[in-house]
C-alpha cells in the first residue's frame, strides 16, 4: 500500500473511452473504471457527444477507482486531467453545455480548405499548425459563419478534457499541450494571440477562451458538489492537465529530448520531443508541454479505428466467437506474407492529405481469405504510420527507437510489424493505460510528489517488451510501402468523384 496522500488519480478521456486510473508513486497501478461514451452523427461528417453523459461518465469512472481501490479519498494527493485534442467543447454563459463536437468531424472541410488557402502560411507561422477539419479554432470559426445563433450564445470554448477539470473546479481553464496541439496559441510563447485569432475571424473570441495552464499547475481543488459526484475528497488538488497524446507519450517513458512515441489507438500517433519548437509547414502540430519541451507530432484518424469498424461491422456479425480482436490478431498472423497480397487504404475517416480520400481493400484475388484482408489492414495502419515517420524524420526530427502505446500495442501481430515497417527497436510500456498515467504524473507534479516531469516519468514508468525489426523483412515491406503510397495518388482523382457526388446529393 502507498503511503497516505502519495497516490495520484489520472481520468483519460477519450473520443470513445472514458478512464479513471488510481496510481502509486511508483507508478503501480491500484484500480480502474472505464466507460464507454456515445457519439452522435446527427448530419454525414458531424461527429458530436453528449457533455452530460460525459460528465456522468467522469464522476461515475473515478468514484468505481476509489471503491474498488477501498482507499481513504484524502490519500489522493492530486488528480490529473487527459483528453483528446482538438474539437470544441462549447458551455453557455450560464455554464450549461452547448454543443460538444469531436475530433474525428468533419464538417469544417471546406472551410478548413479556403483557410489554408487563402492565409494558412500566415496562420502558421504564429501557430505552427495550418487549418484542418476538426482543428479547434477551424470549428469555432465554422460554428460562427453557420451557426450564428450558437455562437451567440457561447460563454467558454473547451477542448474535452477542459469540460471535465471546470466540472471538479469550477475553474474555466485549459493547458498548454492542448491548446498549442489545437493552433489556439501563438508559438513558442504559448500565449493567446489578436492577429491569430483575426486570421480565423474570430477577433471578438478572446472573452471565450479558457485561462491558459501549466499541464503541472495547480489549477483549482475540488468542490463540494463534485466531491458528491466523484467521491473524492473537497479540496483535492486538480492540475491543468495535458492533451492525451502527450500525455500518453510520458505515461509510455518519453520525456526528453529525442525520445519518440507511436500511439496506435482511434488515431495514428507519431510524435518525437524537441527542446524547441520546430517550424516546419511539413509537420501536422507542435505542441508545447514543460520548459524547453516540445512535441512534434503528425498524426490522423488513420490507426487502429480501421480495425475497430472490421470487428464491429465484419468479425461480430460473421459468427466467430471469443474476444473479436484476438480472433482478429490470430487470422492476420495465420497468413505468409507474400508479394502480392491486397492492400488496404486506412482512410475512413479521411487522411491527413486530403478529407476525401477512404477506406478501401485493393488487390483481392478468389484465393484470399478473411485473413488476407486482415493482414493488409494491419499492414496499412502500419504503412499510414510510416508515412507520419518519415515526415517527422524529413524535418529534421531523426529518432533511432520509439514506444508504442493505445490499443494496437496489446495486439500480438501489430508491435513486431511496427519494427519490420519502421526499421528500429519498438518497446513496450508496462502501463497500458499510458494517457491516465501521463495525467498522474503532471499531477504528481503539481501536488510536490516529484520535482518535476522528468522525475514523475523516471519513478512511474517502465517498459515491459522490446521488439527489434527482421533485416529479412526490409525489402518486402519496402517495396509494399511505395507501392501504398502509389496506389493512394492513383486512387486520388476517384476519391474526389466521390466527394463530389456526394455534395450534389
Amino acid at each position: 500500500m502507498a503511503e497516505p496522500q502519495n497516490l495520484l488519480l489520472g481520468l483519460d478521456a477519450g473520443n470513445t473511452v472514458i478512464k479513471a486510473v488510481l496510481f502509486d508513486s511508483a507508478g503501480r497501478q491500484l484500480a480502474t473504471s472505464r466507460r464507454e461514451s456515445r457519439s452522435m452523427s446527427p448530419a454525414p461528417g458531424y461527429v458530436e457527444r453528449d457533455m452530460e453523459e460525459m460528465w456522468a461518465n467522469a464522476s461515475l469512472v473515478m468514484r468505481e477507482c476509489l471503491e474498488r481501490a477501498g482507499v481513504d479519498p484524502r490519500c489522493v494527493a492530486a488528480v490529473g486531467c487527459a483528453g483528446h485534442g482538438n474539437g470544441l467543447y462549447l458551455i453557455d454563459k450560464t455554464g450549461d453545455p452547448l454543443l460538444a463536437i469531436q475530433s474525428l468531424d468533419s464538417r469544417a472541410a471546406a472551410l478548413a480548405e479556403e483557410l489554408a488557402a487563402g492565409i494558412g502560411t500566415r496562420l502558421h507561422a504564429i501557430c505552427l499548425q495550418a487549418p484542418w477539419p476538426s482543428q479547434t479554432p477551424t470549428l469555432l470559426a465554422w460554428v460562427k459563419r453557420n451557426a450564428p445563433e450558437v455562437y451567440a450564445r457561447v460563454g467558454t470554448a473547451f477542448l474535452c478534457k477542459d469540460f471535465v477539470t471546470w466540472r471538479l473546479t469550477g475553474r474555466r481553464v485549459s493547458d498548454i499541450s492542448d491548446l498549442t496541439g489545437a493552433g489556439m496559441l501563438r508559438m513558442p510563447q504559448c500565449h493567446y494571440d489578436a492577429e491569430l485569432l483575426a486570421g480565423y475571424g474570430l477577433d471578438d473570441a478572446l472573452p471565450l477562451l479558457p485561462d491558459v495552464a501549466a499541464p503541472t499547475e495547480v489549477v483549482g481543488h475540488v468542490s463540494a458538489t463534485a466531491a458528491a459526484a466523484t467521491g473524492l475528497a473537497a479540496g483535492t488538488p486538480v492540475v491543468g492537465g495535458l492533451f492525451d497524446v502527450v500525455a500518453s507519450a510520458l505515461g509510455s517513458g518519453a520525456v526528453n529530448e529525442g525520445q519518440a512515441s507511436i500511439i496506435v489507438g482511434t488515431w495514428s500517433i507519431n510524435q518525437v520531443i524537441a527542446r524547441a519548437a520546430i517550424a516546419d509547414p511539413g509537420i501536422f502540430m507542435m505542441s508545447a508541454f514543460g520548459n524547453d519541451r516540445f512535441m512534434a507530432i503528425e498524426s490522423s484518424a488513420t490507426s487502429a479505428a480501421n480495425l475497430e469498424w472490421f470487428v464491429r461491422e465484419m468479425v461480430e456479425q460473421g459468427g466467430h466467437t471469443g474476444d473479436p480482436f484476438t480472433v482478429c490478431n490470430e487470422l492476420a498472423a495465420g497468413v505468409a506474407p507474400a508479394a502480392d497480397d491486397p492492400f488496404f487504404h486506412p482512410y475512413l475517416y479521411g487522411s491527413r492529405l486530403g478529407a476525401d480520400m477512404r477506406a478501401g481493400f485493393y488487390g483481392i484475388a478468389g484465393w484470399h481469405r478473411e485473413g488476407h484482408l486482415l493482414r493488409a489492414l494491419f499492414e496499412g495502419v502500419t504503412f499510414e504510420h510510416r508515412r507520419h515517420v518519415d515526415v517527422l524524420r524529413a524535418a529534421g526530427t531523426p529518432f533511432e527507437s520509439a514506444t508504442l502505446s493505445g490499443g494496437g500495442a496489446r495486439s500480438a501481430l501489430w508491435p513486431q510489424m511496427f519494427a519490420d515497417v519502421l526499421g528500429i527497436p519498438i518497446a513496450l510500456a508496462s502501463c497500458e493505460e499510458t494517457g491516465a498515467l501521463g495525467a498522474a504524473i503532471a499531477a504528481g507534479v503539481g501536488a510536490g510528489v516529484f520535482p518535476d516531469l522528468a522525475d514523475g516519468v523516471a519513478a512511474m514508468t517502465s517498459e515491459q517488451a522490446a521488439f527489434a525489426p527482421d533485416a529479412g523483412m526490409a525489402a518486402h515491406y519496402e517495396e509494399r510501402y511505395r507501392t501504398f503510397g502509389l496506389l493512394a495518388e492513383a486512387m486520388k482523382p476517384f476519391w474526389r468523384r466521390m466527394a463530389v457526388a456526394r455534395e450534389k446529393a
